[in-house]
């Protein structure tokens, strides 16, 4: 069985509004044969009959290609297309709330952006972090940029698998994971690239520079 810090060595995230041509599932196949780990959906925008439906189908293809398969925020509709897990961000349903309802195996990630976010995550339950914004980002204009001195400050606080995420590029990823992080997750690099599978290819291959290469 693959130790799930392993599943989160690339995470390529989804949002049917900013994914060319609207086509998530075509972007996602893309990735995951590029050597996407993991695909995270998420949206802010769409309405949760909207985003399960989405979900359904990303599910179906993540579990015949043996992918992680998590959605963003939203417990109700990540239950509800039957994904792998839920990744909760601070101002989220509660993590101990989210495992009463949440069947067991079910994944939780939780954002921290500080060690002490980092250490009440892991004390309520987390199966990982998702740490940043690492580097500016567009994605997020109003996100906490903490650099690589605060990522690595995170990783010393807790025992939980890390994946780092804001702003990462091909070129930064590998200095990411040598910090100590299982994995790193990007969005526009690759979710809003015209060649997705390309991109994620480039993702994958620089990593694997400096890391045992996965099957």
């Amino acid at each position: 069985m693959i130790p799930l810090s392993r599943k989160l060595f690339l995470t390529v995230l989804l949002d049917p509004a900013s994914t060319p041509g609207g086509l998530v599932l075509e972007q996602a196949a893309k990735a995951i044969r590029g050597g996407a780990t993991a695909i995270q959906l998420r949206s802010k925008e769409a309405s949760a009959r909207d985003l399960a439906a989405v979900g359904k189908a990303l599910g179906a293809l993540c579990r015949s290609l043996d992918v992680l398969f998590i959605v963003n925020d939203r417990l109700d509709v990540a239950l509800a297309c039957g994904s792998d897990g839920v990744h909760l961000g601070q101002a989220d349903l509660p993590i101990e709330a989210a495992r009463e309802i949440a069947p067991r195996g079910f994944v939780i990630g939780a954002s921290a952006h500080d060690p002490e976010e980092a250490r009440e995550a892991e004390r309520l339950g987390a199966d990982y972090l998702g740490v940043g914004a690492i580097f500016p980002t567009s994605t997020k204009g109003n996100a906490r940029f903490i650099g690589i001195g605060g990522f690595r400050a995170v990783l010393g606080a807790t025992t939980l698998p890390c994946v780092g995420i804001g702003g990462i590029t091909a070129k930064t990823a590998l200095e990411v994971l040598r910090c100590g992080a299982c994995g790193v997750a990007v969005h526009s690099a690759v979710a809003r690239a015209q060649e997705a599978e390309a991109a994620a290819r480039e993702f994958r291959i620089a990593m694997e520079r400096g890391e045992p290469r996965l099957a």
